[in-house]
Formats: C-alpha cells, sequence, structure tokens
C-alpha cells in the first residue's frame, strides 16, 4: 500500500482538490436556489422562459 501511495499522491491530491471544488460550487448552487437568486443575471420582462424560470419564489410573494 505505501509504494502505491508513494507512486500515485500526486494524482490523489489533484482529484481531492477537484472534488473539494465540485462540491464547493453543488453546496452554492444549492444555498443559490434555496434563496431564490436566479442563475440568467438579466432581467426577465423578455424572457421567454419568465413564467417557468421564477414560478417558485413568485407564488410565494402571492
Amino acid at each position: 500500500m505505501l509504494a502505491w501511495w508513494q507512486q500515485n499522491w500526486g494524482t490523489v491530491v489533484v482529484v481531492a482538490v477537484i472534488a473539494a471544488v465540485v462540491c464547493a460550487i453543488v453546496v452554492c448552487r444549492i444555498r443559490a436556489r434555496r434563496q431564490g437568486k436566479s442563475t440568467c443575471g438579466c432581467g426577465c420582462a423578455q424572457c421567454a422562459m419568465q413564467g417557468t424560470c421564477h414560478s417558485n419564489s413568485e407564488k410565494k410573494e402571492k
């Protein structure tokens, strides 16, 4: 096991860093979604998807 670790420690570290970044992005997106933030970043007046994009937050306000 020690020989395998010595040969592959660089790969293990890189995979761990990438996994941590992906987890951080997923957690950030989940938190933003729960807060009702949009991912589009633009106005919804001319958007074809305006009725479905913010349907949950609009129902809560009414």
